[in-house]
């Protein structure tokens, strides 16, 4: 303990010497690169292994019935690690990360930093449809966290170093290091200024750069575009946005009806006995399903879906191309089913590989409804529409449509599809946005207003704490008490001009007394055996719900009120007062601290 301690106290001495702070952060988020990069190397090649010895093994020589097994296995086994081993709850990809910013002042803990590198893998080897991205992001979150208590970072750096970390996720991941900028930009609400925006260049660059390392120039999903846009296909561009609209909200439909039913099931043995029944069957029927299914889109990108779809249980012969096409559509619209049981079984994975999924498959399922119809003289490009599909539904979903547009421009090497891809993520982008107000991970942490987005005013009342505005220098009258005890026991030993008005048996608010009101009073004193504080007494023009109001809130109630003190009340009982000046001074601190960094 003593050399760490004297390590850390020279690296403190050396940082202080020749970093100035800005310098600093910008090696963290270097740091935070690079790790966030070696943890998506050990959980790639966890998952890989997994999928080795039971897929390319044990289902391929002994068994093809083994799918029905599997997913409830890895269920189970990530049950008993996260029971017996982390004995944590590992929270699920982006939205906790989301959480932690909106709640938690950017602070997570830090079983995040390797909770993921065991549970991930197991869910996904074993079957679940679901992807690593997610926890990858949580991986480098949970460590870029622990880096920032490490050394004492301010909440607007802890913030802007989980940014890094979903910026290097992303990028190591596809390599794609402008996308994964964007994707942090958008997703956690940044302001794109220099302070934040040379961050996330430096983290997704160090992250792209330890993958290239390991991986070499191999990619995650290899795409070449023949031809360039053409303006005929225009219509038919258009037309994907509308279906990616529509199917993103599908998507997000069944996520949380099914999300839903799984959170009311209070045994987490029936929860993974359920979910990996329904799993096993749909994997069963349809073993594209099994894990994150990128192979499956680089077949369908270079017109080869026999690869992926002869296996199935049905026996159908696939040169009939209405076959291949009722096989795409299945897996489409079964995709979300297999992905959402996943996460309500209990498996540990993000949205971002289902979703590609699907949107890769329904690109290229329309096109091939759109090639078998007579009218159209000639055929759509299959690897075109299979990208573009993948953009649709990611700006849908995620309500993200930049890094959908750039992660297709990095993915194929060039902006051929650009123009295509902007049409289309507009077209969904607004479909998606009349049926959903936020985005599959920002819903819940949206619905409650507790979400950090680019709208300046919101995020910084979001980041305000209830509790230090509160102010307790209030002195309480009792309705049991007379005017006489209000003057003497109350007026005279306080300097506030109001007093809340409390039952003295159940300390229950019952409304306020304003000094105002009965100034005139106090010089009657024949009045002060006569005069009950039931009768000085009113109600406030609103309360403060402790547990329940939240700043936003709080700012409106000032604001329609007219008010300058409200009360805080928490089950009825009296807490104490905010008064608008200290609310808005705080505010105001805030907001120029967040300005300036």
């Amino acid at each position: 303990m003593k050399t760490k301690h004297s390590w850390y106290i020279k690296f403190l001495q050396w940082k202080t010497q020749y970093l100035t702070h800005q310098q600093f952060i910008w090696l963290l988020c270097g740091l935070v690169g690079i790790a966030t990069g070696f943890a998506a190397l050990a959980m790639r090649s966890f998952t890989h292994f997994i999928e080795a010895v039971l897929v390319g093994n044990i289902i391929r020589y002994i068994n093809y019935g083994f799918y029905v097994i599997f997913p409830a296995v890895g269920f189970l086994l990530v049950y008993w690690v996260k029971k017996y081993i982390l004995r944590k709850e590992v929270s699920h990809g982006i939205p906790s990360i989301l959480y932690a910013v909106a709640k938690q002042k950017g602070i997570m803990k830090r079983f995040h930093a390797y909770a993921s590198l065991l549970t991930a893998p197991i869910t996904i080897g074993f079957g679940g449809s679901v992807g690593l991205e997610g926890p990858m992001v949580v991986t480098g979150a949970g460590i870029s966290s622990y880096v920032a208590r490490l050394f004492h970072i301010n909440q607007s750096d802890r913030m802007l170093l989980l940014a890094c970390a979903c910026a290097a996720a992303l990028a190591a991941i596809f390599k794609v290091p402008l996308a994964g900028i964007l994707f942090a930009i958008e997703v956690f609400g940044l302001d794109l200024t220099l302070s934040s925006l040379l961050p996330l260049f430096i983290a997704s660059l160090s992250g792209v750069l330890t993958s290239y390392m390991f991986f070499g120039n191999a990619a995650l999903l290899p795409i070449q575009i023949n031809g360039s846009f053409l303006m005929r296909n225009l219509p038919f561009y258009l037309l994907l946005g509308g279906v990616g609209g529509i199917m993103s909200a599908y998507f997000t439909f069944v996520y949380e009806k099914i999300n839903q039913f799984f959170s009311k099931l209070s045994s987490p043995y029936l929860r993974i006995l359920i979910g990996g029944i329904v799993l096993g069957l749909l994997v069963f029927l349809m073993p594209p399903l099994y894990g994150e299914g990128h192979e499956v889109i680089n077949h369908l990108k270079e017109g080869h879906p026999e690869l992926s779809l002869s296996s199935n249980i049905f026996g159908w012969h696939l040169e009939n191309p209405w076959v291949v096409i009722f096989l795409l559509g299945g897996l489409v619209l079964f995709k979300v089913v297999a992905t959402s049981v996943t996460f309500g079984a209990g498996g540990v994975g993000g949205i971002f590989s289902p979703m590609l999924f699907m949107g890769g498959v329904m690109g290229n399922c329309f096109a091939r409804i759109i090639n078998q119809l007579d009218f159209l003289p000639y055929k759509l490009p299959l690897a075109n529409f299979t990208l573009i599909g993948m953009t649709a539904l990611m700006t849908g979903v995620l309500h993200a449509p930049l890094t959908a547009i750039f992660l297709i421009a990095e993915v194929t090497g060039g902006y051929v599809l650009f123009v295509p891809a902007m049409l289309t993520a507009v077209v969904s982008f607004a479909i998606a946005k009349y049926f959903n107000k936020y985005s599959i991970y920002t819903m819940e942490l949206g619905r409650k207003g507790e979400l950090v987005n680019q709208d300046k005013d919101q995020a910084i009342l979001t980041l305000m704490d209830m509790e230090p505005i509160i102010e307790t220098n209030f002195v309480p009258v009792y309705t049991d008490m007379l005017l006489k005890d209000v003057v003497y026991e109350a007026i005279a030993k306080s300097s506030r001009n109001i007093f809340p008005v409390l039952d003295r048996d159940t300390q229950e608010f019952k409304g306020v007394i304003l000094l105002d009101d009965i100034r005139h009073l106090m010089f009657q004193k024949e009045l002060y055996e006569k005069v009950s504080v039931i009768e000085m007494m009113q109600a406030p023009p609103a309360r403060i719900e402790m547990d329940t109001d939240r700043m936003t809130q709080v700012m409106d109630k000032f604001q329609q009120t007219g008010a300058w003190n409200l009360p805080v009340v928490k089950e009825g009982k009296y807490i104490g007062f905010i008064s608008k000046s200290k609310l808005l001074t705080v505010y105001r601190r805030k907001l120029i601290y967040f300005s300036t960094r």
